[in-house]
């Protein structure tokens, strides 16, 4: 009679760590595709804006993969490399840009962005302004997040190889260290009817700019008139039109390019 003891049955496998490892990835997955989804859903040109800023004789605009204005019969004597805001079209700029550029002499490049966020894109300035070596004295800005990513390419830069910034309804960044550049132009046009960079959001900002930038809030003016894209979410009905926020979007830039 054989008196080896029974086997004891194997434990229970614990499959539950497997599991919720698999539901980790799983909704990892469905929230990167959401994300990308939700920002491959550009707010795209209004159609009208656009095909007038087309017609225009005084402005050649170049609508590729970097949109590109400059003045018609005249070289320009600046460069303007322009980041979008988050979820807008690059062509959704060539209507407030076209009559600067008309009356400034200015070339303006609007380059696209990864997944139309300026924040995977921060560097693209870098590459436009070596290909275009004829043109001496650069800029670079942006509008809304576009703004302070170009803000935040531009504090890694060298003092004395860009010349100045533009900020449309943006601000810098903390990490840019802009605050004691003297090499700087700076121009900041905000919108007193900005619900989502506020005139407040602005003032709070100010220190991380030169002392002598040059602050303009356009009263009456929101978020999306810095573009023609149309309405935008979280942002105040304007009290002025979009040819009044115009007008006052080129007396700033005629003023801030004239400046020694």
């Amino acid at each position: 009679m054989d008196d080896t003891p029974a086997a004891s049955p194997a434990p229970p496998r614990r499959r539950w760590p497997r599991r919720l490892g698999l539901g980790l990835v799983a909704a990892t997955g469905l929230l990167l595709v959401a994300f990308v989804v939700w920002a491959s859903l550009a707010r795209s040109a209004e159609p009208g804006p656009l095909a007038d800023a087309l017609d225009r004789a005084d402005v050649e605009v170049v609508l590729d993969a970097v949109v590109e204005l400059r003045p018609s019969e005249r070289d320009p004597v600046r460069g303007v490399v322009f980041y979008p805001g988050a979820r807008v079209s690059r062509e959704a700029y060539v209507a407030t840009w076209a009559p600067i550029v008309a009356q400034t002499d200015t070339l303006v490049l609007i380059p696209r962005m990864p997944l139309n966020l300026a924040f995977f894109g921060r560097s693209r300035a870098a590459g436009l302004i070596e290909d275009h070596d004829g043109i001496d004295r650069w800029y670079v800005g942006g509008h809304s997040l576009g703004g302070a990513m170009a803000a935040s390419w531009l504090g890694d830069q060298e003092p004395g190889d860009i010349d100045g910034l533009v900020l449309w309804a943006s601000f810098a960044t903390g990490g840019a260290g802009l605050d004691e550049r003297d090499d700087l132009a700076v121009l900041s046009v905000s919108g007193e009817r900005d619900g989502l960079a506020t005139p407040e959001d602005i003032a709070e900002r100010r220190a991380l700019l030169p002392p002598d930038a040059v602050m303009v809030e356009v009263e009456g003016m929101n978020h999306a008139q810095f573009g023609r894209y149309g309405p935008q979410g979280r942002d105040l009905e304007p009290t002025i039109s979009d040819a009044e926020a115009q007008a006052a979007l080129d007396a700033a830039h005629l003023e801030y390019f004239d400046r020694p």
